[in-house]
């Protein structure tokens, strides 16, 4: 081969592979840093899930920099934050946060990093790119379906859409995460408000919810037969019962969500390392191992690596979240719908 047709073959190969190929002098000095540093700080609220765990180890693997992880319930991780920011403890290098509390946490002057230039932020869903701020990014959605006992509910009677639920022959028989406090029931109370109106969350209310607040066993109360539903059913903790009578439906409408995101700590001390496990995250194996454990993925084409179950879920179009400023207003809506 001539070395002019060379050069060309190498030239429209570099055009066809797009921007993956292309070098970065800037962030090649992160990853560097990042390496020298040797460590990164986690805290989450992931509570131990395999698909977290598989995300570290890969992250080690491939950078040989250490994954320290402060793993605590969610309610627990901003008050950590704020206590050891206010004594001068900078500890952490990362919060792995729902954007809400990232936020909430801001005003009680929990401080955050801008993050500059991460790579992989560019291969962001054009339908989250309005989450994508100048100081934390998503990195996955939770979102919420409808449980159905398969033993007690015949597919005919299932029901089809979240208006369904109105329907008086469900009274007494839906067991549901509380929708009056902060989480998943409050979430999902506000985007029906928005969605459907009031009416809708007043329609729901007749047919007596029972309100419970113990997702995990929840969901296994409706296995177990118990109720034959539950709302509204995250996804990914129903990935651990595969096998059992159960099914989770995913209503066409949309599903409500919350979207987890990362940011990086004021005077973090590890901040390249931080940058580099962000950017890791948001790659194409971290966002399939996620989507695989049920959990939406926030960059493009990871459906297309799905078996046909995750990619249903992975697929699913968004019905809405809880903004921050809907907090107050909304919980006391719910407390008077729901005495």
């Amino acid at each position: 081969m001539s070395l002019i047709k060379k050069f060309t073959v190498l030239a429209l190969g570099a055009i066809l592979a797009g921007p993956a190929l292309a070098q970065n002098p800037d962030w090649d000095k992160v990853v560097e840093a990042a390496k020298k540093e040797g460590t990164v700080t986690v805290y989450n609220s992931q509570l131990g899930a395999p698909n977290f765990v598989a995300v570290i180890d890969s992250f080690q693997e491939k950078y040989g920099i250490k994954v320290e992880s402060l793993d605590v319930r969610a309610s627990e991780l901003t008050e950590r934050l704020r206590s050891e920011q206010a004594a001068g403890r900078y500890i952490a290098d990362i919060q792995m946060h729902s954007a809400n509390s990232i936020e909430t946490g801001k005003t009680q002057g929990i401080q955050i990093e801008p993050l500059g230039e991460i790579p992989n932020v560019a291969n962001i869903r054009d339908d989250m790119k309005k989450e994508v701020a100048d100081d934390h990014v998503p990195g996955f959605l939770q979102a919420y379906g409808i449980l159905v006992n398969t033993g007690l509910v015949k597919p005919e009677d299932e029901p089809k859409s979240w208006k369904d639920l109105a329907d008086p022959k469900w009274k007494g028989k839906i067991l549901s995460d509380d929708m009056r406090p902060l989480g998943s029931g409050g979430t999902m109370f506000v985007v029906f408000n928005k969605t459907f109106g009031q009416e809708f969350n007043e329609k729901l209310a007749e047919n007596k919810p029972v309100f419970s607040r113990d997702l995990r066993n929840d969901a296994r109360r409706v296995a177990r037969g118990e109720y034959p539903l539950y709302i509204p059913q995250m996804f990914a903790f129903a990935n651990d019962l595969q096998g059992l009578p159960i099914k989770v439906i995913v209503p066409p409408e949309g599903v409500p969500y919350v979207s987890i995101h990362f940011a990086v700590m004021k005077n973090a001390p590890h901040p390249n390392a931080a940058k580099l496990f962000i950017n890791h995250f948001l790659e194409m194996e971290s966002q399939v191992t996620y989507a695989k454990a049920w959990m939406l993925p926030v960059i493009k084409g990871v459906e297309d690596q799905l078996d046909p179950e995750s990619k249903r879920f992975a697929s699913a179009k968004l019905l809405g979240t809880r903004e921050l400023d809907e907090y107050g207003p909304m919980m006391d809506l719910a407390k008077k719908i729901y005495p």
